[in-house]
């Protein structure tokens, strides 16, 4: 398949997907969560890994707020749908295929829902992760369920409200992050070494009945979106991320 904003490789039984924009800060697109379905969709069969990346010095930087700005320029429409992505989150949370987020660089905002959701978190030790949404009035609605499942709720709940990054060695202490080292690569191949012997069809019985006991992401989604479109409708939000792409000035700046 041809993909614009991801890459996608195979080796045997295991799918490498890039998330692949450098003109945008590996920010999310539209387009970008379509082919990260695609790609997914391709493994259902056959794959029993997928290694989600981005790139080294950003994983992901959450939603695009240049996309935003130049809709808010020609007056155009500036809601996206959060289910897409939320969708997106839960089939990589329930798939039939173990799941890794290798994050090298910066994981931020809707970044940080690819990492909540994935089964394994591999990161270099300079990777960062942060949720900046409330420094706009924002907050990472679809993030959160999915981040909770993960970390529990004071350590999500902390994140968001600090809106600083936090290291890979805090991240790890968290739960965040399952294992991180200078050379995360060397690391990657270790663990591939290992979950490249389970069977598809165990690997599929697990992750259906894990999903079972934790479906806390899919209990949550109906508020979660309808929290998303609340805070993103709010004209007073989107003037904030106008005037900081416009001018580079947070909300609370002359």
């Amino acid at each position: 398949m041809n993909y614009k904003d991801i890459n996608v490789r195979f080796e045997d039984t295991i799918c490498f997907l890039q998330l692949n924009r450098p003109e945008a800060n590996n920010a999310i697109s539209e387009r970008m969560i379509e082919e990260c379905w695609r790609a997914l969709e391709a493994c259902e069969e056959s794959v029993t890994v997928v290694v989600l990346e981005g790139l080294p010095d950003v994983f992901c930087f959450g939603g695009d707020f240049g996309e935003m700005h130049r809709r808010l320029k020609r007056k155009e429409r500036t809601e996206s749908n959060p289910e897409l992505s939320y969708e997106l989150w839960l089939k990589l949370a329930t798939g039939p295929y173990i799941t890794i987020s290798h994050v090298r660089g910066k994981a931020n905002a809707g970044g940080i829902g690819f990492v909540a959701a994935s089964d394994i978190v591999l990161a270099s030790d300079r990777a960062v992760f942060s949720l900046s949404e409330l420094l706009f009035g924002l907050f990472p609605a679809c993030v959160l369920p999915f981040l909770i499942r993960r970390v529990g709720f004071q350590k999500a709940h902390y994140l968001t409200l600090m809106t600083a990054p936090v290291s890979a060695s805090q991240a790890h202490e968290w739960g965040l992050v399952d294992a991180f080292d200078a050379d995360s690569e060397s690391l990657l191949r270790k663990h591939l070494l290992r979950l490249r012997r389970l069977s598809k069809t165990g690997i599929l019985r697990y992750k259906r009945y894990v999903s079972t006991l934790c479906d806390f992401p899919l209990q949550s989604k109906f508020e979660a979106i309808k929290a998303n479109k609340e805070i993103f409708s709010d004209s007073k939000n989107l003037q904030g991320i106008f005037n900081y792409i416009e001018n580079g000035k947070f909300p609370w700046e002359p």
